[in-house]
């Protein structure tokens, strides 16, 4: 792996690109060769203001390549793609953020969706990614979980900007699987958003409660560790999490967009593919055949084996080959 040093070129604050080795904390349990070596390509941090709400993003590679913009899942951040995006970043623009009220971006009183997708243009345009290429290259979406929720969100008000969206293991079941699946229990993103975030006496302890939705092991341990520790921030009194529990805070039949997530993914405008973990719970073979039947035909649907929902952590390297080849492909 390889890259040119990004520069920023639009209207975002952003630090002096560097290794991101200092992720790898002694938190992280004997980290892979392959993981040093992708925390070793030089990126930027930085900031942007969008709607007044400052948001965290990285930003990787050659700022007069195509772009991409990686968004991450519900609860998750954006380092959920630092080391996917080193092996990209040869060949590309890359910017990932944390949407605001995960991560280390900041708080707002309510998450509409509305304000996610002008959350997404305003990363996108602040960072440079809409900044003219001399092929006339437009930047591509790539979004994990909740995140292509947004993403699909983002293409139906402004396809136009971007060249396509590659949805990485977005929940989508047919209606019956769904009311299997939820059964009884609240569906997921359901909790008190009046309740406010507990405070752990150590890292330890805290790091005792984190757990992936839903729950799996992890096919390379480190990344769980490193997944883990980012998750959490030190307070006073011991460690708590990122997360506002405002994010909990749902508009009225907000959940009904999962019962209808097919037939968006396949009306929705714009070029798009999709990625998922063949042994995930969430999207499946079934899935794939689900939304052929609803008229998505024309959807590459690619499944990564031994990999569950969280496929970037089973499967790093085979996730970012598999990005690597639609991207391509594309091009």
């Amino acid at each position: 792996m390889s890259a040119q040093s990004p520069t920023n070129t639009g209207t975002g604050s952003a630090s002096t690109p560097q290794p991101a080795l200092d992720d790898l904390t002694k938190q992280v349990t004997a980290p892979p060769q392959w993981l040093q070596d992708a925390m070793s390509v030089p990126r930027s941090q930085g900031t942007v203001m969008a709607d007044g709400c400052p948001i965290n993003y990285f930003q990787w590679g050659d700022p007069t390549k195509p772009g991409l913009l990686m968004m991450h899942g519900f609860l998750a951040h954006a380092r959920c793609f630092a080391f996917i995006a080193p092996y990209l970043a040869e060949d590309y623009n890359i910017v990932a953020f944390d949407l605001s009220g995960m991560g280390d971006s900041g708080a707002r009183h309510s998450y509409p969706l509305e304000t996610r997708v002008d959350e997404v243009l305003a990363v996108a345009a602040q960072t440079g990614l809409f900044a003219q290429q001399p092929d006339g290259k437009k930047p591509t979406l790539i979004a994990h979980s909740y995140g292509g929720h947004v993403a699909l969100a983002v293409m139906e008000k402004a396809s136009d900007r971007f060249d396509g969206l590659i949805i990485c293991d977005l929940m989508t079941l047919r209606p019956e699987r769904l009311m299997a699946y939820f059964g009884s229990s609240k569906p997921p993103g359901s909790q008190d958003p009046k309740r406010k975030n507990k405070v752990y006496p150590d890292y330890e302890t805290a790091k005792g409660r984190f757990v992936l939705s839903p729950p799996q092991a992890t096919e390379v341990p480190a990344l769980f560790d490193y997944m883990a520790y980012h998750s959490l921030k030190q307070v006073e009194g011991g460690w708590t999490w990122k997360f506002d529990p405002s994010v909990f805070r749902r508009e009225t039949d907000q959940h009904d967009h999962v019962f209808k997530q097919g037939e968006t993914i396949v009306k929705t405008p714009g070029r798009k593919a999709l990625i998922y973990g063949e042994q995930s719970l969430l999207f499946d073979a079934d899935s794939a055949a689900y939304i052929r039947e609803l008229g998505g035909t024309d959807l590459p649907i690619i499944g990564i084996p031994n990999a569950r929902h969280h496929l970037m952590l089973d499967q790093p390297i085979a996730f970012a080959t598999t990005l690597r080849t639609i991207l391509a492909i594309w091009a």
